[in-house]
């Protein structure tokens, strides 16, 4: 079994935003950079932060230039911002782009050079500056990850980077933040989750302790997709939702993420595809294609799922799967890459480099069934069938 990496301290449930100053006194910091984006700002969806800190008269500043699949050049201004304050601490505030952002700009503010330096197969051991992670979408589980994307501008590669330094000290997880996220998110963020818990489950890297918070994601983030969806107000489905992606976020981190994932990342990178839209386009493709390598642990997230009993063969648990993953996109309403407006002739002359870049980022690797650079571009070409 792998070590296990995770946060000092996590409080979780709704509410739980209140307890960010007993955070900061346990880990002796006094004076916060608050790293978000425009949107937690602009639809005030930060007050009840802003509040608890108000509250306890603690000292804050906001940083709120981060974007969406954060880039090279997206970063450089918030760590400029530390090198030149006092901060001795960052709160991530908002969904998986901010706590990314926050986490590069942690590493490099503190050991300095480019986020190219740190990327996978380099891994990151040293200390960087404390974060809290308080994610406002279920989602990326980055609150609890040793990992984060970012997109190098040059050559549109959405670089993974790796190590303790990369995981938060102290992660606030309250689902009650997330009332306000819109039903497209709500989808994309879910299934983000999903697929690292199927992925973490699955994957060549997989053991006792990550199988156990994976079983337990997919068994709290399937039957609550659709309730949340459909109602955004709806107070278990969300808190569910929460608490899988949490525990799906320790899994891959512990664990790996696979193929989904490989290739998920350069249709981001090339077309702008929010991540998990891009990992729902992709899950019943590449899971089709994945079986063979794991049929029996496949079976098992049919179950866990609950699309499967387990008087269900092997097989029929995996027919069951792939029909529900085709199924779940329809209800969620998930684009095709030509609905999405990305022009086919475009989406096949990038796919030699798609494919190049998937397979660099090391994600493929713990797929049960590797592709090689030949398979990959016929299941890229396959999701236009």
């Amino acid at each position: 079994m792998s070590d296990i990496i995770l946060p000092k301290f996590m409080n979780i449930g709704g509410g739980k935003i209140s307890s960010i100053a007993d955070i900061l006194q346990k880990i002796n910091c006094k004076y916060p950079l608050i790293i978000t984006d425009k949107t937690m700002v602009k639809l005030n969806i930060i007050e009840p932060l802003e509040k608890a800190l108000t509250k306890m008269q603690i000292r804050y500043e906001i940083f709120d230039d981060t974007v969406p699949e954060p880039t090279a050049k997206s970063i450089e201004n918030g760590v400029n911002t530390i090198k030149n304050g006092s901060y001795d601490c960052i709160i991530a505030f908002g969904g998986g782009s901010p706590i990314d952002s926050a986490k590069a700009i942690s590493v490099l503010a503190t050991k300095g050079g480019l986020i190219e330096d740190y990327k996978f197969p380099f891994i990151n051991l040293e200390n960087a500056m404390p974060i809290i992670a308080i994610p406002t979408t279920a989602g990326t589980g980055s609150e609890v990850t040793k990992f984060t994307i970012i997109t190098n501008e040059k050559n549109d590669e959405k670089m993974l980077c790796v190590g303790p330094a990369f995981m938060p000290t102290a992660a606030i997880v309250d689902y009650e933040l997330t009332y306000s996220v819109p039903k497209r998110t709500t989808a994309d963020t879910a299934v983000d989750s999903l697929t690292h818990a199927i992925e973490a489950y699955v994957s060549k890297k997989s053991n006792l302790f990550s199988d156990t918070q994976a079983i337990s994601a997919m068994q709290l983030i399937a039957p609550n997709i659709r309730k949340a969806y459909n109602n955004g107000k709806d107070k278990e489905a969300r808190e569910k939702l929460m608490t899988g992606a949490t525990l799906a976020g320790i899994a891959f981190s512990n664990s790996s993420v696979a193929l989904v994932h490989g290739m998920s990342r350069p249709i981001g990178a090339f077309f702008h595809v929010p991540h998990g839209l891009s990992n729902a386009m992709l899950l019943p493709t590449v899971t089709e294609f994945s079986i063979p390598g794991a049929p029996e642990r496949y079976s098992q997230c049919a179950k866990a799922i609950g699309i499967a009993s387990f008087k269900d063969s092997i097989e029929l648990s995996n027919i069951k799967l792939i029909s529900e993953l085709k199924q779940l996109n329809l209800d969620l309403e998930v684009p095709s890459l030509a609905e999405f407006g990305i022009k086919k002739e475009v989406f096949i002359e990038n796919i030699d480099t798609m494919a190049t870049q998937a397979l660099a980022s090391g994600s493929p690797s713990n797929n049960p069934l590797v592709p090689n650079h030949k398979e990959l571009v016929l299941l890229y070409k396959k999701l236009w069938n």
